[in-house]
């Protein structure tokens, strides 16, 4: 264990949320996904994720600070974000499991 919290922006609190929710390995991020695994952590943990999650995430699959993401790829995560709700409702709505 212990994997994602020696990636670069996230710690021992950010690994056992990402761990509650399935994923324990840098691979599993990147197959799940930043955004996905944050909408992931916000639907299924009693404590909701700040966006400065997102980012570390991010960060952390690119080797980078949190607040480098932050600045430099805030506008495209939000928008990938609303457009990955959008879709997921969608789908709900048509009655596909998106369930992973």
């Amino acid at each position: 264990m212990a994997e994602l919290s020696k990636l670069k922006g996230l710690g021992p609190k950010s690994e056992k949320c990402l761990n509650e929710i399935g994923i324990k390995t840098r691979s599993d991020l990147e197959l799940v996904g930043p955004i996905r695994a944050f909408l992931r952590l916000r639907e299924e943990r009693s404590i909701k994720p700040s966006l400065n999650f997102l980012y570390a995430m991010v960060g952390a699959l690119e080797d980078k600070h949190w607040t480098d993401i932050a600045k430099s790829e805030k506008g495209r995560l939000l928008m990938g974000l609303d457009g990955y709700q959008e879709l997921e409702q969608v789908l709900k709505e048509e009655g596909v499991d998106i369930q992973t």
